[in-house]
């Protein structure tokens, strides 16, 4: 998927790596994916493609920092992005209060659903046209 004429970007953050493996071979195809084991690894990548990325998804338990967490910090530096959490737990307290204070906008479970995530990206990158 294209916007302004370049492939979108986007960082998906989980500290698994078969996850890494298997979001970036699922969306390869349509997006420019980075990938991070780490919140501070996701927040360097994020740093240096301050002006690239567009679409943030992380993971929600991590080692270190947990995904809103990682968002939290993420998004007082990178605030234009869309920030998601994929998490392979169920909808809780945390995920509610981060979502009804737009720091996220959605959350997905695992396994994930392609299309929908990829529908989510696509709705927020026409609302930018």
């Amino acid at each position: 998927m294209k916007y302004n004429g370049k492939m979108i970007s986007l960082l998906y953050v989980d500290d698994e790596p078969a996850n890494l493996f298997l979001f970036e071979a699922s969306f390869q195809s349509s997006f420019k994916v980075h990938t991070a084991s780490s919140g501070s690894e996701g927040l360097a990548i994020l740093d240096d493609h301050m002006n690239d990325i567009m679409v943030v998804i992380t993971d929600m338990r991590m080692p270190k920092m947990n995904g809103i967490e990682f968002v939290r910090e993420a998004k007082s530096k990178h605030k234009d992005a869309a920030y998601f959490i994929l998490t392979g737990f169920d909808f809780n307290a945390d995920i509610e209060e981060a979502i009804e204070e737009g720091l996220i906008i959605k959350y997905f479970t695992k396994p994930f659903d392609q299309n929908l995530i990829r529908s989510y990206i696509e709705e927020f990158v026409s609302a930018l046209s």
